[in-house]
């Protein structure tokens, strides 16, 4: 009986508290593991498509390679639109399916993430395209308008607190990773190192400081004294 590690993300933290999109994800994995074995474990990510950081998709691989499991995902977009990405997830050693394509071979995995790369690219570039030619027409973009200054307050005061959200979120997953590490007695910096080592990023998408680190650490000390 085979093992599978099932990874399923969504974009936003309103999909994940309202299961919209999940529970498809959840369904067509269930379809695919179906008469081929179980499902050991489930991991779950809040994160856009287009960041690599993914603090529960680095548990879903070490759990998959821990009990030799097959990690497995409802759509190859649900990984990362980006080749680089893809090709350091097949390099991990842990095989790895997907539920909508379950042909798929490690060269048709690289060829699904370039066209997904493509498309994500063609998009941004449409986007800045007609952007540019509306400025060129005159048309007064963003918070230009005297008139919405109050709408950019707010929407910057809205925007720090989801910073802050964001932030806290980050601390929550990557801590468990963190404890882990120490405690085996590594310093910051050795901490720092084997995150960076692990390809998992910073909260800002960087790369691991003793103080970066250090900061986590606080920040999560912060938030369960809140919890409490």
């Amino acid at each position: 009986m085979m093992h599978f590690v099932s990874y399923l993300r969504v974009s936003t933290d309103r999909q994940g508290k309202s299961g919209l999109g999940l529970e498809a994800q959840r369904k067509a994995v269930a379809d695919h593991v179906a008469g081929k074995g179980q499902i050991a474990a489930e991991y779950v990510e809040i994160e856009s498509g287009t960041k690599n950081e993914r603090p529960q998709l680095a548990r879903a691989l070490a759990e998959a390679k821990r009990i030799g499991a097959v990690l497995l995902i409802a759509k190859l977009d649900r990984l990362a639109r980006n080749v680089a990405f893809i090709a350091n997830l097949l390099e991990a050693g842990v095989e790895i399916a997907a539920a909508d394509m379950p042909e798929a071979n490690r060269f048709l995995l690289h060829v699904m993430a370039a066209v997904a790369e493509h498309e994500a690219k063609a998009i941004s570039d449409r986007t800045r395209a007609a952007l540019a030619a509306a400025k060129a027409r005159g048309a007064i973009l963003g918070w230009a308008i005297p008139e919405r200054k109050d709408e950019q307050r707010q929407a910057s005061c809205k925007g720090a607190a989801t910073n802050a959200q964001n932030a806290d979120r980050h601390a929550a997953n990557v801590m468990p990773i963190i404890r882990q590490i120490a405690a085996g007695g590594a310093s910051l910096r050795q901490i720092a190192d084997q995150l960076n080592k692990r390809n998992i990023k910073t909260a800002r998408g960087g790369l691991w400081y003793a103080a970066t680190v250090r900061n986590v650490m606080a920040r999560d000390s912060e938030i369960e004294t809140l919890a409490a």
